[in-house]
């Protein structure tokens, strides 16, 4: 055991002697595994105090990239990994109230929760094994989409021709608005199906970006075979072939952060900061 007052988290992987050696993390902090005796798991820390990271958005964007780098790390040199979100920190057990000696320290407390969580790490550990997240993000530009049909063209120009310019021109505008919506809609449904025939798993997100001429289509995140990342690519490819106007953006591989099972937290009296769970972000 290492003397420290606190354990910085960064994720849970399969125990694989050496597997951290070399890898820094935040501010350049050598990390290291915390094997569990029995589990098949380790934990992948640094020592520090109990005290969380705390920044501006440039500094704290700069810890997110490296506290990623490490994770990405260490996930391809074991094969799979539950990644924890950012300030995840493990501390000493305060002494008892009357009791003799101190309480357990963080690599303990740390250790009894593996092993009291074991089952259930070992078995998500190994579904992850071999797979992937990916993020994809489909949009329409709506200038370039397709605003009507030839029939629906005629009807409101009949309908508009006595309109004024400005007029017309809010019209033009609503009507690519729902034109575009009604095409996303149908997109969505296509595209969704042909992903999900090659992703093991599809979770939908908050879009992170679109212009003002963009209307949503998709944002999600797929979990993934390591042999299936091209397929994805295929899928996307189509896509965009066979409607120009849409926009594709596809990001990854990286670690299974949206896909890390969530009910694998530490009690809330067991750390200092925010409890350990499946990171929703990474830097992009």
């Amino acid at each position: 055991m290492t003397d420290t007052t606190a354990l910085y988290v960064y994720a849970l992987v399969p125990d694989r002697p050496g597997a951290a050696d070399g890898v820094t993390g935040l501010d350049g902090r050598p990390l290291r595994l915390v094997a569990v005796a029995g589990t098949g798991v380790a934990a992948l820390v640094h020592d520090g105090e109990p005290e969380p990271f705390q920044g501006g958005d440039e500094q704290v964007r700069r810890w997110g990239e490296e506290q990623s780098h490490a994770v990405t790390t260490v996930w391809e040199r074991t094969g799979s990994a539950l990644p924890m979100t950012f300030n995840v920190l493990v501390a000493d057990e305060p002494p008892p109230g009357n009791g003799p000696g101190p309480g357990r320290g963080a690599e303990q407390r740390l250790t009894d929760w593996i092993t009291s969580q074991a089952s259930s790490l070992t078995n998500r550990l190994q579904e992850l094994a071999g797979r992937c997240e990916l993020r994809v993000e489909i949009t329409l530009d709506r200038p370039a989409a397709p605003t009507t049909t030839p029939a629906q063209g005629t009807a409101a120009t009949s309908a508009t021709e006595t309109r004024s310019p400005g007029m017309l021109r809010l019209l033009g505008k609503q009507r690519a608005r729902n034109a575009a919506g009604e095409l996303a809609d149908t997109l969505h449904a296509r595209v969704r199906h042909r992903l999900l025939s090659v992703a093991e798993d599809l979770r939908d997100r908050a879009p992170t970006q679109r212009t003002s001429d963009e209307t949503h289509v998709l944002s999600a995140a797929l979990l993934v075979r390591h042999e299936d990342v091209d397929a994805v690519g295929t899928v996307l490819s189509q896509t965009r072939a066979e409607q120009p106007a849409s926009r594709v953006r596809f990001l990854g591989p990286w670690p299974p952060y949206s896909f890390a099972d969530t009910e694998h937290r530490f009690q809330s009296d067991e750390v200092a900061g925010d409890p350990p769970r499946a990171c929703p972000a990474m830097t992009e």
